[in-house]
């Protein structure tokens, strides 16, 4: 048992110092190549066992040709170590670089293409991540093309849209300055009209601002959704009238939410005046709210004759009017963004489907 004990120790410092130099050697080269990395731990495990046996053969007096038939079996087993290291080192640096260059197509604005037959489970779980971030970058750059490109198009709609009232403001002012308007009155309620237009749609590139800024600020409140409702019905009733729209409001639950009434207010007429303008004369609109697994569920819906189904994913982004004309009653397409914007602040979602003869847009908001 002593004789074990001996040779265990002995063993047990000889492969110690092989494994120290070992150490040593691969914290000198840690930057270096994979292949260099795995010849040198190959290199250290038959070291450590040359060393072991060298020093349990030196302690054990063994004759010269015991030894030399040792360090001739441990010497093949070396090479053959090295060999099989460096060919793995060669095969996983190898698809190391595969995977390499097919990263860079990230910053060329491509798509990632995983190569194939990764030979360590690490390197595959690596190209699957990379092929999942790939697929959100895509996402994203498409979010952000659609939204410069809205950016753009909101840009040359509103200077349109202002530069025609200041236009017009213009005309007028140097009318009534020469005195050649012959009903100044008419001008200067004209004036009026045109300049609460346009704060009007200045107001509304403010809140939205607000919005994408993340600075919308909410004073939550416990609300009867019918009492919201009904307020909103009272404000656009005028609008209606004038339009020959009948307004419904007589599916309204008594259900609380806690929400900020002035903005919730402004999401209700927003949808409530699109949705009257959209609609032909002696159509309806009517306004529903219920309680649903998902929360409260506030709709409007119009006899607008329905939406492209290929707008129906952009209804809501910033600038999009649902057609081409930039005469003053399409607007500057902020309504449905704001809309959005304030739902999504309450930690709502908004949505739009068409129905029979129009379209209906949903509210949904959690309980309270």
């Amino acid at each position: 048992m002593k004789d074990i004990l001996l040779i265990a120790l002995f063993a047990f410092l000889g492969a110690a110092a092989a494994g120290l130099l070992g150490a040593g050697v691969l914290r000198l080269l840690r930057h270096r190549s994979l292949v260099v990395s795995l010849s040198v731990v190959a290199g250290v495990a038959v070291t450590a066992m040359l060393a072991g046996t060298l020093t349990v053969a030196w302690a054990m007096f063994l004759s010269s040709h015991d030894l030399y038939v040792v360090t001739t079996v441990v010497t093949m087993a070396a090479l053959v170590s090295l060999v099989t290291a460096v060919l793995l080192g060669r095969w996983v640096a190898a698809h190391s670089r595969e995977l390499t260059l097919a990263t860079r197509s990230f910053g060329d604005g491509g798509t990632f293409a995983a190569p194939a037959g990764q030979p360590t489970a690490e390197l595959a779980e690596l190209a699957r991540e990379l092929a999942a971030t790939s697929a959100k970058l895509d996402s994203s750059r498409e979010r952000e093309r659609a939204l410069e490109a809205s950016r753009r198009e909101l840009v040359a709609w509103i200077s349109h849209d202002l530069r025609t009232p200041l236009a017009g403001l213009r005309a007028m002012a140097e009318a009534l300055e020469d005195g050649m308007a012959a009903d100044s009155g008419r001008y200067l309620r004209q004036i009026r009209t045109e300049v609460e237009r346009m704060n009007g749609m200045v107001g509304d590139l403010f809140e939205l601002s607000r919005i994408q800024a993340g600075s919308l600020t909410l004073t939550p409140a416990r609300i009867s959704l019918h009492d919201l409702v009904g307020d909103a019905l009272a404000g656009v009733d005028p609008l209606a009238r004038e339009h020959g729209v009948r307004l419904i409001g007589d599916r309204i639950d008594e259900v609380p939410v806690e929400v900020d009434g002035k903005e919730m207010s402004r999401v209700l007429g927003n949808l409530l005046i699109n949705a009257i303008r959209r609609t032909p004369p002696d159509g309806t609109v009517a306004v529903a709210a219920h309680r649903s697994d998902g929360g409260v569920v506030l709709s409007v819906t119009d006899g607008c004759g329905g939406i492209p189904e290929e707008d129906l994913p952009r209804v809501f982004d910033t600038g999009w009017r649902g057609s081409h004309a930039r005469t003053p009653p399409a607007g500057a397409g902020l309504g449905l963004a704001i809309v959005r914007g304030i739902v999504e602040a309450h930690a709502g979602r908004a949505e739009v489907c068409n129905v029979r003869g129009g379209c209906c847009f949903s509210v949904t908001l959690p309980a309270a």
